[in-house]
């Protein structure tokens, strides 16, 4: 299939099976905003269940205390609920 035949959800799955990308990353690549890049990380790890494919999820990590166990791993947290800093890595996705 040609790059321009497939959807944008396609050519990110492919994407992502290169190598580890956060969502910053993919709306640039792809040209859609960050909160996009979500909504179609969110259906490709749905679209990958009872397949051999998985989605991994490098979590969101606070910079200032390393916390990294937040709720929701598909999401950007605004700030650590622990320190309550905004300087946050972002979370990072890969299909393998």
């Amino acid at each position: 299939m040609r790059q321009a035949d497939e959807t944008t959800r396609q050519r990110i799955t492919d994407r992502l099976r290169e190598g580890a990308l956060t969502p910053s990353a993919l709306a640039t690549e792809f040209d859609v905003t960050a909160g996009t890049a979500l909504r179609h990380v969110e259906h490709i790890s749905q679209s990958l269940e009872n397949t051999d494919e998985q989605l991994l999820v490098a979590p969101p990590e606070c910079r200032e205390c390393g916390f990294t166990d937040f709720d929701d791993l598909l999401n950007r947290p605004s700030r650590c609920p622990e320190c309550k800093s905004e300087s946050l890595e972002e979370p990072a996705f890969v299909v393998e």
